[in-house]
């Protein structure tokens, strides 16, 4: 028995779902590009059997410069172009907001352990500088290679999962997913009770989260103004 809606976790679920049905309603969450990926025709209209929420918001990419802002100067931003399908995106907004936050922006495409090692070693031969992991698969089966190069060059890191500070990292700013899925589960609702998805526009994050491990600032040596820590939703200590 076919189901009545589908929910797709990410962007590679959501292509495959796709493959198989052209019918049945699917939910997605957490996709960088919706339009780009053919998902749907435009975000206010779908005009498929696709919607849901997307996890690209261009504004984001810039706080995590500001965030940043306050113990560097310059980022490398590591990513996989074959598996961050959004990346070329992503990267445009983090240089488009460089030069309002006094940063300088590199960019760092990575393919396996050697490529990141190389990439945050290339980071660490001048002072000031910082990482960006862009939130894609590539990034999140690697992050621990990601955590201990940029802990073994003494660099900080944000990312964007809440794991990456648990792990190490210095910090995550990312999209609150459980809220997120809370949406989605409205959407589901919507469907089963008759809304179609050609009809439900593409939703942007509403609710982030904000978590700074303060061991691995200390271990770095990097002060982290109490400011920011009012702003924190969790600090790991």
């Amino acid at each position: 028995m076919s189901p009545d809606v589908i929910l797709a976790g990410n962007t590679p679920a959501a292509a495959a779902l796709q493959q198989q049905t052209r019918a049945i309603p699917i939910i997605f969450v957490l996709v960088a590009d919706p339009v780009g990926m053919g998902f749907v025709q435009g975000l206010a209209r779908p005009r498929g059997n696709i919607t849901g929420f997307s996890s690209f918001d261009p504004p984001i990419m810039g706080k995590w410069l500001q965030l940043l802002k306050e113990v560097v100067t310059r980022v490398a931003v590591i990513f996989n172009p074959e598996t961050a399908p959004y990346a070329t995106l992503a990267n445009r907004a983090i240089e488009s907001a460089a030069p309002s936050v006094g940063m300088t922006v590199r960019l760092a495409p990575v393919h396996d352990d050697l490529a990141i090692e190389e990439a945050i070693a290339a980071e660490a031969h001048q002072p000031g500088g910082g990482l960006v992991a862009l939130p894609d698969s590539f990034n999140a089966t690697h992050r621990e290679a990601i955590i201990a190069a940029a802990a073994r060059h003494s660099l900080p890191l944000i990312g964007a999962s809440g794991v990456s500070p648990k792990a190490g990292a210095l910090m995550s700013y990312w999209i609150h997913e459980p809220d997120l899925y809370s949406q989605a589960a409205s959407h589901i609702d919507r469907i089963l009770k008759g809304a179609s998805p050609a009809d439900l526009p593409v939703q942007q994050p509403t609710k982030y989260s904000l978590i700074i491990n303060l061991k691995t600032a200390k271990a770095l040596g990097l002060p982290v103004p109490s400011s920011m820590l009012d702003l924190a939703d969790e600090v790991i200590e």
